[in-house]
C-alpha cells in the first residue's frame, strides 16, 4: 500500500515539472510577438482648433486728464455709464477762468484803443511831414509807435485766446463714444494737468480687440497654409472666443492684423481680433483665449501616438510585410493635441502601427 502512495506521488510529480517546463518555453513566445493596433490612412476633412491666450480691450480706452488746475465742481456722469463724443463729463470751478477771461477781453480793447490812437498819430504826422512840418524822426517815432501797439493788441488777443480756451477746458467732455471707467474723483477734489491718475478712463467698447501672441513656428504654418500673409488674413475663418469662465462667446471674431516684427525676447508675434459686443459683454482688461480654426481637406491625419519625435523630425512606422518600417513624415504646424495632419510621407492605403510607436524598432514583427 505504501508502495503504490509513493508511485502515485512520484507519477504526479513528474507530471507538475513537466507542466510547469512547458509553460515555461511558451512565456518567452508571448513575449516576442505582441499585438500592435494597426490603421490604414485614407484622406478626411480636418479642421483643428488652436487655443492661444487673450487679452481684451476696447477699440479705445481714453485716459481723460484735466488741462486746467482747479477742484471739482461737478460730477455729470457715473460710472459704467454710456457716452457720447462731447458729452460732459466733469465741471471744475470756472470762477478764476471766467475772471481771466474778462481781464484778457478788457485788455484787447485797450490794445485796440492804443493801437487806433498811435495809427491817428502815425497818419497825422505822414501829412505834416509831407508839408514838411515835423521831421523825419518824429514820423519814424509815430510809425513804431504805431507798429508797437498793433504788435500788443495782437498780444492781447492771443491772451484772450489763451483765457478762452482754459474757460473751455474747465468743462471736460468725451472725446469719444463709449463706457466711464472708475471715478477716483469726486466733487471738490483738487486736479490738475499732473495728477498720477486720470479722472476717468472712456472705453470704446462697441467692438472689442482681443491680443493674443503666435509664436515663429506657428505664424510659418499659418503663411504656408494660406502662400502668403495678405491672403491669410483675407482667407482666415472666424475665430471664437473662449472667456475666463470657459464659456465660449456668442459672437464670432475675424483676425483683423498680425505684427510683422517677431519679439526677439519671447520669439512671438501679436494678432489683434476684433469681435462685436453690442450686448456690453466683453469689458476691456478682461482675458480669455482665441480659438483659431484651421481646415485641411483630402488630408491624412493619424494620431499623435502613432508618431515618435526625434530631435526636430517626426517618425511614424509603417506595416510592410508584417514588419514595421520606420518613415519620416512631416505634419502641420498646427494641432489639437490628439492628432496630427501629414503634409508627406504617407499616402492613401498605407497602413501604420497606430499606437504604442515608442516602443517599436525597425523591423519589429507587427502581429
Amino acid at each position: 500500500m505504501i508502495t503504490l502512495n509513493r508511485k502515485w506521488i512520484r507519477l504526479m510529480t513528474v507530471i507538475g515539472c513537466t507542466m510547469w517546463l512547458a509553460s515555461c518555453k511558451q512565456a518567452p513566445d508571448a513575449q516576442v510577438k505582441p499585438s500592435y493596433a494597426i490603421m490604414k490612412v485614407s484622406p478626411v476633412n480636418k479642421e483643428l482648433s488652436t487655443s492661444y491666450s487673450a487679452t481684451i480691450r476696447g477699440r479705445q480706452d481714453i485716459d481723460i486728464y484735466p488741462q486746467v488746475s482747479g477742484t471739482i465742481e461737478k460730477l455729470c456722469v457715473t460710472e459704467g455709464q454710456k457716452v457720447r463724443r462731447g458729452q460732459l463729463l466733469f465741471i471744475i470751478d470756472q470762477v478764476p477762468y471766467k475772471a481771466a477771461l474778462k481781464t484778457a477781453t478788457a485788455n484787447v480793447e485797450a490794445a485796440r484803443a492804443t493801437l487806433a490812437t498811435a495809427e491817428l498819430t502815425y497818419n497825422s504826422n505822414k501829412e505834416l511831414h509831407a508839408q514838411a512840418v515835423v521831421s523825419e524822426f518824429s514820423l519814424k517815432t509815430a510809425e513804431n509807435n504805431y507798429l508797437t501797439a498793433k504788435a500788443q493788441l495782437a498780444q492781447a488777443e492771443a491772451q484772450e485766446m489763451n483765457a478762452r480756451n482754459n474757460l473751455s477746458y474747465t468743462e471736460v467732455k468725451s472725446p469719444s463714444d463709449g463706457v466711464v471707467g472708475a471715478l477716483p474723483f469726486r466733487a471738490g477734489a483738487l486736479v490738475s494737468p499732473n495728477i498720477p491718475q486720470p479722472l476717468t478712463t472712456v472705453s470704446d467698447n462697441s467692438d472689442m480687440y482681443v491680443y493674443f501672441s503666435m509664436t515663429e513656428n506657428q505664424l510659418l504654418a499659418l503663411t504656408r497654409q494660406y502662400g502668403n500673409m495678405d491672403d491669410a488674413l483675407k482667407n482666415m475663418p472666424e475665430v471664437e472666443l473662449k472667456l475666463n469662465d470657459n464659456s465660449i462667446y456668442d459672437k464670432k471674431g475675424i483676425i483683423e492684423s498680425i505684427s510683422g516684427v517677431i519679439d526677439r525676447q519671447t520669439g512671438t508675434v501679436v494678432a489683434r481680433a476684433v469681435f462685436p459686443n453690442e450686448s456690453r459683454l466683453l469689458h476691456s482688461g478682461a482675458s480669455g483665449s482665441i480659438l483659431v480654426p484651421s481646415t485641411y481637406k483630402n488630408c491624412i491625419v493619424i494620431p499623435q501616438g502613432a508618431t515618435v519625435q526625434m530631435q526636430d523630425k517626426t517618425i511614424t512606422y509603417k506595416v510592410v510585410d508584417g514588419k514595421a518600417v520606420s518613415t519620416l513624415i512631416t505634419v502641420a504646424g498646427v494641432s489639437d493635441g490628439r492628432e496630427y495632419v501629414v503634409l508627406d510621407g504617407l499616402k492613401p492605403g498605407d497602413e501604420i502601427v497606430s499606437e504604442g510607436a515608442g516602443l517599436l524598432r525597425e523591423g519589429t514583427v507587427v502581429k
